[in-house]
């Protein structure tokens, strides 16, 4: 039976993604050696149970970010923090010096073209949290990929340790953030 692996993304740019597509033909290696189960890449709109392997990139900024990581967490054996977003808050983080009032006042009154109007349900969008967190102060992490976003040398050395049932071979800095 194949791993089953799922990719995420919560607040981030979406570059750790497109650096695992510049896997380029090794994509079609890792077909073979497992099973894709959820990634915004495959369009899939429920993360499964049971994965073996999760990349998840991007640092935990909203409520729906928040819930994304804690199912991920209860449905996943071993977890990646995919990148320096998800590592570390990276750029991301940066909005932590203002308060959510000042970014959504800033986004919804400021820059609004038409209607200005802050929210006040969280309906189509996700409600911002305090401050965007990197994804181990949320939920526990079993490896830390680093770079913004990491090379695909790097994606692929630790994507096919974890296949052949190893923990990936990575800088100490690299295996435990924190």
């Amino acid at each position: 039976m194949k791993p089953r692996v799922a990719t995420a993304w919560l607040g981030g740019c979406s570059g750790c993604h497109m650096s695992f597509l510049d896997l380029d033909e090794r994509l079609i290696d890792l077909a073979d050696k497992m099973e894709l189960v959820y990634s915004p890449i495959a369009d899939i709109k429920k993360f499964p149970v049971n994965v073996d392997v999760a990349l998840v990139e991007g640092a935990v900024t909203n409520s729906e970010n928040e819930e994304m990581a804690h199912i991920i967490r209860k449905n996943t054996k071993f977890i990646i923090a995919f990148g320096d977003c998800a590592t570390t808050g990276n750029v991301t983080a940066m909005r932590n010096k203002f308060t959510t009032e000042d970014i959504s006042h800033r986004a919804y009154i400021e820059l609004a073209d038409k209607n200005p109007r802050i929210p006040d349900e969280y309906v189509t969008i996700a409600k911002l949290l305090k401050n965007a967190r990197p994804l181990h102060e949320v939920i526990k992490v079993d490896a830390w990929l680093h770079g913004c976003p990491p090379t695909a040398e790097q994606i692929w050395s630790a994507v096919t340790a974890l296949l052949q049932g190893q923990t990936p071979v990575l800088s100490p800095a690299y295996l435990r953030y924190g």
